[in-house]
């Protein structure tokens, strides 16, 4: 086993200045000199070392590429074949803290975590050391009887919550935490009417699916019966938006001109959802549902003051505020531990997952004492949600956050990224958009600036492609896939950043050249 030496003996060492260094990276010449280029350079020629890792992985040994594509098609249901990333896929084989590893040995950075997943970093020793001991205790057992490990977690996770949030129910999935918001928030209300945002994901459940407004993830059944969905306060594709409006340290290039202390964009899109209250549902509703960052739909942020308006209007209609925290929770935003937290307001619910068990199956809604007792009326059982395991996992999963002060690496090391990829946006015609909070960044790419359409899915592709090939995993989202998703392990380095930044630059570098 890997023994923990100090917060940082998770992450592979690396050589170098820790820190920012102007934009520098590494590269090797022809001649095989080593020399210093910008990242930035509008003419990059040379891929960029990959920071250097000390781990090593294990040979792999298993079946073949080919067999486990044969596999793939014949075995696993078709939508498995459907979300494979790439046309030349990546055979994962192994993973420690930001790296990964396919079955050839080739080395990738992960700055997509598993889909936002990997919190602490892969295969994290403080995490296995905490999942080997509570395998070798007790595997599972159920609510039915009282265990240790449940109440340890439960009293853990809602100390990092404001009251009055401070029951909480364990669930296996995002997906499950929401479905089960739904039906607490319509016992709690009498009320069965909920609305979400355009562009917003809340998983892919028969009724979750109702809440999700993002087509490729619907079916054409009826589903989610009650769900409205109301404009999205986007203020980069949006009708309104300024140069002052997000919680970022990267502003849209759109021009504002709003007062100081008042933001146009915000009463526009409230606007949008009295619109809303007005045609598209009773007098009384049952809940909100809103991610503090879109996640699938691209990083989309809202003008400071929405959420906390649109909060206060829908209280006025009877109606509870869940906050979807699945990708943003667990101090990935940086700023804050949890998302809400930086529009200044207060959930009745909160749904968890993801993050939750670094990549371990759980979820939560985390809610008040009377929410909590409406849905006590009836009886619902999970025989899976709050598992030993998973309580041991999610429970180490905190201490490491704190211990290893990854909140705060998170703000660092995404501030910087967020900066040196808007200097890009300024250089490149088809970076549209560059925003978010911590290490969940969007970067949406367009046709041009001028009319910001969708870069068409055939050039994300090749870029995205590209981005891989050179040693790098990132994620795409957003209505038309326009966006680049960056939401890496929350350890990664100031050098990881600079690897990336340097082949971000060369990859729409290449492209721009062939175009």
């Amino acid at each position: 086993m890997l023994k923990v030496l100090s917060s940082l003996s998770g992450r592979c060492v690396l050589t170098g200045q820790a820190g920012p260094r102007s934009g520098l990276a590494k590269f090797h010449l022809a001649s095989g000199a080593l020399c210093q280029k910008s990242t930035l350079k509008p003419r990059p020629t040379d891929v960029p070392d990959m920071p250097p890792c000390n781990f090593q992985p294990e040979e792999y040994t298993g079946m073949s590429k080919e067999r486990m594509m044969e596999i793939r098609r014949k075995n696993c249901n078709p939508m498995i074949m459907k979300v494979t990333y790439y046309k030349k896929p990546v055979f994962v084989h192994q993973g420690y803290m930001q790296w990964l590893w396919d079955v050839d040995g080739k080395r990738y950075l992960d700055l997509f975590a598993g889909v936002a997943t990997v919190s602490v970093g892969h295969c994290h020793p403080k995490v296995i050391a905490a999942a080997e001991q509570q395998l070798k205790r007790l595997w599972h057992t159920t609510n039915i009887y009282v265990y240790p490990p449940i109440h340890e977690y439960c009293e853990k996770l809602a100390s990092y919550f404001p009251d009055p949030l401070k029951v909480v129910y364990l669930t296996n999935s995002g997906s499950e935490a929401n479905d089960l918001a739904m039906l607490m928030a319509r016992l709690h209300t009498k009320n069965f009417d909920i609305i979400t945002l355009r562009g917003s994901y809340h998983g892919g459940s028969p009724q979750t699916m109702g809440l999700t407004s993002n087509a490729p993830y619907k079916y054409p059944i009826a589903n989610g019966l009650g769900c409205t969905n109301t404009m999205c306060p986007d203020v980069f594709r949006g009708p309104w938006g300024g140069s002052h409006c997000r919680d970022s340290p990267v502003q849209t290039t759109r021009e504002c001109g709003c007062a100081q202390g008042h933001c146009m964009a915000t009463d526009q899109y409230i606007g949008q959802l009295e619109e809303t209250f007005a045609t598209s549902v009773p007098s009384q509703i049952a809940a909100f549902f809103a991610e503090p960052i879109q996640g699938v739909g691209g990083a989309v942020q809202y003008p400071k003051a929405y959420l906390k308006e649109a909060f206060k209007r829908v209280r006025e209609r009877g109606g509870v505020c869940i906050a979807d925290e699945v990708q943003t929770g667990f101090g990935r935003t940086g700023s804050h531990f949890w998302g809400f937290q930086g529009h200044d307001i207060i959930p009745d619910m909160v749904t968890l997952a993801k993050g939750i068990g670094n990549g371990f199956p759980m979820g939560a809604v985390v809610t008040t004492p009377e929410i909590a007792a409406s849905f006590a009326k009836g009886v619902h059982f999970n025989t899976f949600g709050g598992n030993p395991v998973a309580c041991a996992v999610a429970s180490s999963v905190l201490d490491t956050i704190k211990d290893d002060d990854v909140q705060q690496n998170s703000l660092t090391v995404g501030t910087y990224l967020m900066t040196e990829l808007a200097k890009l946006r300024d250089q490149y015609d088809i970076i549209g958009d560059v925003r978010g909070k911590g290490l969940q960044i969007g970067v949406e790419m367009v046709k041009d600036k001028a009319s910001r359409d969708p870069l068409p899915p055939q050039a994300m592709n090749e870029i995205f492609e590209d981005i891989k090939d050179m040693g790098i995993l990132i994620g795409k989202g957003g209505l038309y896939g326009q966006t680049f998703r960056i939401k890496p392990p929350m350890c990664i380095t100031m050098e990881d950043a600079e690897f990336f930044l340097a082949i971000f630059n060369k990859s729409i570098h290449n492209y721009m050249e062939k175009r």
